[in-house]
């Protein structure tokens, strides 16, 4: 049976640099009880990602910060075990934003709110390949940078759990890509596993040297998850009319100094005549019914890989977070609330 309290981590301090042992606290208070027209989660499964970060410093960035003393945001997949909403029957998967903690009260509906996972999808998988990661992907590739037949693709951080799939979707779009990643098993499970045409150790190997090997005639599309040296390095190595596209700048760490600092060589992108965008996902909403199709799809044929660094317990999830800026994780980060017995 559930229990009647409920774990739940707070923000304690806003971090200057990484997360440390007083970035959170862990509280427990009594279970929700959900009122009319809301429903009890247990929260399963926390899905882990580089711009929870963001959301630790003071400043507003594209959402409000989390507060002090609040419970930190995060999306989540769980199961309903008590209901006053008919559309969300006990026994209901579902997904969204639950928090770190291990009961949650859904109240709304929506893109920011808490949906039934659909029939027929395991439900951690909302998370990763249906989730934010796998829509990110699409649209970057798709609606962002447009890649076709003709095009050569740098995906950096290509064994994250975006970065892999981007890469992946723009082959599926006929294009050669290559990616960067931080360690020779990274960049193995890339090209083995993931499909890649090609992918750097940029920590061992010459990237410059290697883009160049790949894309004589320069890189036409670069989906970006890193920033820094190695944005500034795709820059050197563009064709004419090139696209990128700003995912991420994991390298800059989120911390509350800044997201980064611009290329030192922004002037390629006048002298290559390219272009550079950022993007969220969420600007996109009218296109994830197709995104979900094709995703779905290609899942279904095997087409698409994906790989889950699974923490265990409610209390690891700071360490899962740091663990993104550490490197230490192959393709996405998951915490499982409580751990099977």
């Amino acid at each position: 049976m559930p229990t009647r309290t409920c774990r739940r981590i707070i923000l304690r301090d806003r971090p200057a640099a990484g997360i440390t042992a007083t970035t959170f606290a862990t509280q427990t208070v009594p279970r929700p009880v959900p009122a009319a027209g809301e429903a009890l989660i247990e929260v399963v499964w926390l899905g882990i990602d580089a711009t929870q970060r963001t959301w630790l410093n003071p400043a507003e960035t594209y959402i409000r910060p989390v507060e002090i003393g609040a419970v930190m945001r995060g999306s989540g997949v769980g199961q309903v075990i008590e209901s006053r909403n008919p559309e969300l029957p006990e026994g209901q998967w579902v997904y969204g934003e639950l928090g770190w903690q291990e009961y949650a009260v859904a109240r709304t509906t929506g893109l920011f709110g808490v949906n039934p996972v659909p029939p027929g999808i395991e439900p951690r998988h909302m998370l990763t390949v249906f989730g934010v990661s796998g829509l990110t992907a699409y649209i970057g590739v798709n609606q962002v940078l447009r890649v076709g037949e003709a095009d050569t693709v740098l995906v950096t951080g290509a064994a994250g759990s975006v970065g892999s799939l981007a890469g992946q979707i723009a082959r599926l779009s006929g294009a050669k890509v290559i990616g960067t990643a931080g360690s020779a098993r990274k960049a193995d499970w890339v090209r083995e596993t993931a499909g890649f045409d090609a992918c750097l150790n940029y920590r061992t190997g010459d990237v410059r040297a290697g883009l160049r090997e790949f894309a004589p005639d320069g890189l036409t599309a670069v989906f970006d998850n890193i920033g820094g040296v190695l944005l500034e390095q795709a820059l050197d190595n563009l064709a004419v009319h090139a696209r990128i596209a700003l995912c991420g700048s994991i390298s800059s760490g989120y911390t509350a100094d800044g997201y980064g600092t611009g290329p030192a060589n922004y002037m390629q992108l006048a002298f290559r005549r390219a272009r550079m965008e950022g993007f969220l996902f969420f600007d996109h909403a009218e296109a994830f019914p197709a995104a979900l199709a094709r995703l779905a799809g290609w899942v279904s044929a095997g087409e698409l890989r994906w790989a889950e660094d699974i923490v265990d317990g409610l209390e690891q999830a700071p360490t899962a977070l740091q663990r993104l800026f550490d490197g230490a994780n192959l393709g996405k980060q998951l915490v499982r609330v409580r751990p099977a017995e």
